[in-house]
């Protein structure tokens, strides 16, 4: 399910907010993704940031199919000690299909030839978008 989740960072004015889901692959439970939707503090473009554990593939990215269709590619942008981060910008296209769609998958490659689907619900996720401060 979907959350929204706020707090003021070190050195910020004002509150920012996120929505957010964490999900575990079904057969593979060290394989867990923070999946976060935030806006960006000018409020200019909204973000799709999700966390992968150490040890993924980097070159090959994030898979994202919504609803059995593939929607592309996100590629890690940097890693931390909690696990590497991949983020695109929501354009309108993309927002709309996870609005408006049921179910997505988020692929993470261990080697180039496997890849892991690890599902994320996406109903809640219009009215958590349409929520966000």
């Amino acid at each position: 399910a979907w959350s929204i989740i706020c707090d003021t960072p070190a050195g910020a004015t004002s509150e920012q907010c996120v929505m957010m889901q964490n999900v575990v692959a079904e057969d593979r439970p060290e394989m867990g993704l923070s999946v976060v939707v935030l806006r960006t503090a000018d409020n200019k473009a909204e973000i799709l940031r999700v966390l992968a554990p150490l040890g993924v593939l980097l070159p090959n990215g994030l898979g994202l199919n919504v609803d059995g269709k593939d929607i592309g590619r996100a590629y890690f942008v940097r890693c931390f000690q909690d696990g590497c981060y991949a983020e695109v910008i929501l354009e309108k296209p993309l927002l709309d299909t996870l609005k408006t769609g049921t179910s997505a998958t988020f692929i993470v490659f261990q080697t180039p030839e496997e890849g892991i689907g690890i599902p994320v619900d996406l109903k809640g996720f219009a009215d958590g978008f349409a929520a966000l401060p």
